[in-house]
């Protein structure tokens, strides 16, 4: 079996030393859709370096490149073909707000692998520390079809309950036509994100939309719209990869606030709001 669970949950945890500038982090907010409009003071926190905050969602490509699948795939024992491979759900905990300029270490080590029976779920966690301590921990759930059925333990159910009453606000964002193209230049080069060949090989008809890409536009969202844009008030956010989102569609975005947390859905307008997150928790203070 391409995935050898033994080997990958035997191997070492890989460090790997990370750093990022504040033109890293602006290019991060423009290609999960800020700067519109682009005089907007509330936009400018996310694109003018003299007033820059950092998204806690930046942690997912921060020093380049998505940790999740790529990591997950380059970690030993696990020899697979990309065009296999979704990101089933991404979870991410900040321990304090994000510099606008770092130099970190990160250490990726897969902690679990489940048996989903059509398909492996690798579980990657992904610590950040730099000189002042902890910065954040994050873990993705990386499914690879067609490598399940070994009989190993199945973990836990992906298996997400309906929301029950009308959202305290629902939102909408309009995606660009290129915004997948813009959000890759943060690092992640997966072609199922650019190449119409690799995509219908992968099994959709175009290409797709980075998860992480919704996953940072649906956090920005809540903190706009429910935290008053203060990116220091997120603790944590935990999103599940319902479906996909094609460039150029609009997320509808629909949010349920409680006393320190705040639930979320979205889905794609234009295909009748169909699941793209689901089960999305992100906790502030």
């Amino acid at each position: 079996m391409p995935v050898d669970t033994a080997r990958a949950l035997a191997a070492a945890p890989r460090t790997t030393e990370i750093s990022w500038t504040p033109e890293d982090v602006q290019l991060y907010h423009l290609g999960i859709g800020a700067g519109v409009p682009a005089t907007d003071p509330r936009e400018l926190r996310y694109t003018l370096e003299s007033r820059l905050h950092v998204l806690p969602s930046f942690a997912t490509v921060a020093g380049g490149g998505a940790p999740g699948v790529i990591a997950a795939l380059s970690m030993p024992g696990v020899d697979v073909d990309l065009a296999s491979v979704l990101h089933g759900a991404q979870s991410l905990r900040v321990h304090r707000p994000l510099p606008v300029r770092a130099t970190a270490t990160r250490t990726d080590r897969i902690t679990a692998v489940h048996d989903k029976g059509k398909a492996a779920v690798l579980v990657l966690r992904s610590d950040a520390a730099d000189a002042d301590g902890p910065l954040w921990t994050a873990e993705a759930q990386v499914y690879v079809r067609g490598e399940g059925g070994w009989g190993g333990d199945r973990g836990p159910s992906a298996a997400v309950p309906e929301e029950r009453g009308a959202p305290d606000r629902t939102v909408e964002r309009p995606l660009r036509e290129d915004q997948a193209l813009l959000y890759r230049l943060t690092g992640d080069l997966n072609p199922l994100h650019a190449d119409p060949e690799f995509a219908r090989r992968a099994g959709f008809d175009r290409p797709v939309l980075h998860g992480l890409c919704t996953y940072g536009t649906t956090l920005k969202a809540v903190v706009d719209t429910l935290l008053d844009g203060d990116v220091t008030r997120v603790r944590s956010w935990t999103a599940r990869f319902a479906g996909v989102t094609y460039p150029g569609e609009t997320l509808r975005i629909r949010m349920w606030r409680g006393n320190s947390a705040v639930r979320v859905a979205v889905g794609a307008v234009e295909r009748g709001d169909a699941p793209v997150l689901a089960g999305a928790t992100a906790e502030f203070t």
